[in-house]
């Protein structure tokens, strides 16, 4: 904390001690009943109607003018910013003036919480403003905000340190309007994705976080200790197993929004706790499930944006249907001129090499075809594209592929060059499922962290039948990213995870 910060915080406390002192509870109980908001007040009143003459509302001081027996404010509230008109003799109208003169003018500072009641007027410059006829203290700043600087309309960041933003997102939402918009549209998002789900009648659940065996996913957990069982516990890194006891049990069809932990590198696509959304249909199939992924994701960018047409780092992106579709070893033949259709593990591994692509000896046929279609194939598809029908060695829970031997029938939806969605016509097979997780046992010996392990209460609940099922999951984070025009995962997360602070 810098000198200039530590000298304004100790005025600051002091002015709260002078509040006190004046009688006044800097921090008081109580409801504050507040009838009106900044964005009504600015969209709906009109000077020649009369309304809105009696209005509360409460929020933060972000600037001050102090001219005397009259001033002015702003004020920002959760839906915007207003201007505030405070008369000496109108705030006070009796012989105490401490209210105005000493309070307002005096003891309050930017960042403090107030409450105001008055009427609605329209300033000579035409603003619409609040004259002010009472005021009450609701809560004292002791930190002060960040300096928000304005250019000819333009508002630039207040945070000369963007780390900061992050680990102080309540200071980054006060300063950073444009910030908050990001995360209603998050909310709009999930909640458009909620209604087009309900509205088929699929049952929104709960599966739980905490999971003794964790699947449904390649990746590494994180690992905890439960005391009173005694029993190792780990942290979800997907809810699919789950899901799926629920189509065993007789649900045609469940999804959730789910945390999930991945134990696992971080950059601007990647934190270690993460939001998907996982659907699974009884008596579907992969290809329906590609026509539901792209209504409903057309359905979102209109309920966002009013158009199919969302614009992303100075690109334009259409999600309007219907959406390309290539098979995995077509785009990698479309994209690097090999066709790798019939490779075993040793001719990848020479075609991944002569890509440029360093290998290891940890790595089987799935990491290599994964390695190759990641570096060379995804970044280049800008457009969402479903990239279908995948080695049976990178997909162990989905069904093998009604024509092609050595498939599976699974997509990933991918868009700006990163994947948005995976799905399966999913694997119901008992005896093949728990050949799939023998082979991924394997490749955890042979050194691959991210291999899945041998789940037996699940193949026992697939040898009581599971309907053939149709099941997703689409990366919530990374698809707002896409339609707030985000550039990292930590712009759309409230609180990403953070290296530890280093405090003076």
């Amino acid at each position: 904390m810098t000198e200039d910060h530590n000298e304004l915080e100790q005025i600051r406390r002091e002015s709260l001690k002078e509040i006190r002192n004046l009688g006044i509870d800097p921090y008081p109980a109580g409801l504050f009943e507040i009838n009106a908001s900044a964005a009504d007040i600015l969209a709906n009143y009109q000077r020649e109607r009369g309304d809105y003459q009696n209005v509360t509302l409460a929020g933060r001081i972000m600037s001050r003018r102090i001219m005397g027996n009259a001033s002015f404010a702003v004020l920002q509230d959760s839906s915007g910013e207003i201007q505030l008109y405070f008369k000496r003799d109108d705030v006070c109208p009796g012989e105490d003036k401490t209210m105005y003169n000493t309070v307002f003018k005096k003891l309050l500072d930017i960042g403090d919480i107030i409450g105001v009641h008055g009427y609605v007027f329209t300033t000579q410059t035409g603003e619409t403003t609040i004259h002010v006829t009472s005021f009450k203290v609701l809560s004292k700043a002791l930190k002060p905000l960040p300096v928000v600087k304005k250019k000819e309309g333009e508002v630039f960041d207040a945070f000369s340190d963007p780390n900061q933003r992050y680990r102080q997102r309540y200071v980054d939402l006060i300063v950073n309007p444009k910030v908050r918009e990001v995360f209603v549209k998050r909310t709009q998002l999930t909640n458009s994705m909620r209604n087009y789900l309900n509205a088929k009648g699929y049952l929104e659940v709960e599966t739980p976080i905490l999971q003794p065996i964790y699947g449904g996913a390649t990746a590494r957990p994180f690992k905890t200790f439960h005391n009173s069982l005694g029993m190792d516990l780990y942290l979800r890194i997907a809810n699919e197993l789950y899901l799926k006891r629920l189509i065993v049990g007789g649900f045609d069809g469940v999804y959730e929004f789910s945390k999930d932990f991945r134990n696992e590198g971080m950059d601007r696509f990647h934190n270690p706790e993460f939001t998907q959304m996982e659907l699974y249909v009884a008596y579907k199939d992969y290809l329906w499930m590609m026509d539901l992924v792209e209504e409903m994701v057309e359905k979102v960018a209109m309920d966002l944006h009013g158009t199919t047409e969302v614009r992303y780092g100075g690109k334009d992106i259409t999600f309007q249907r219907p959406w390309r579709r290539l098979t995995m070893f077509e785009a990698i033949k479309e994209f690097t001129g090999i066709d790798i259709s019939g490779m075993g593990e040793a001719g990848l591994r020479a075609a991944a090499e002569s890509l440029g692509i360093h290998t290891d000896n940890t790595m089987g046929k799935a990491k290599l075809i994964d390695e190759i279609f990641g570096t060379k194939c995804e970044p280049n598809i800008l457009n969402p594209t479903f990239i279908m029908d995948y080695p049976v060695e990178m997909s162990p829970l989905a069904k093998k592929h009604r024509a092609t031997e050595g498939l599976v029938e699974r997509f990933e939806a991918i868009c700006n060059g990163k994947e948005i969605c995976n799905a399966f016509s999913e694997l119901n097979d008992p005896i093949d499922q728990r050949r799939r997780f023998e082979e991924q046992l394997e490749l955890g010996k042979r050194g691959d962290e991210e291999a899945m392990v041998l789940d037996e209460d699940f193949l026992r609940a697939l040898e009581y039948g599971m309907p053939p099922a149709a099941g997703m999951g689409i990366g919530i984070d990374r698809l707002t990213m896409i339609m707030t025009d985000a550039a990292s995962i930590q712009d759309v997360l409230f609180f990403p995870q953070m290296r530890p602070e280093k405090l003076d």
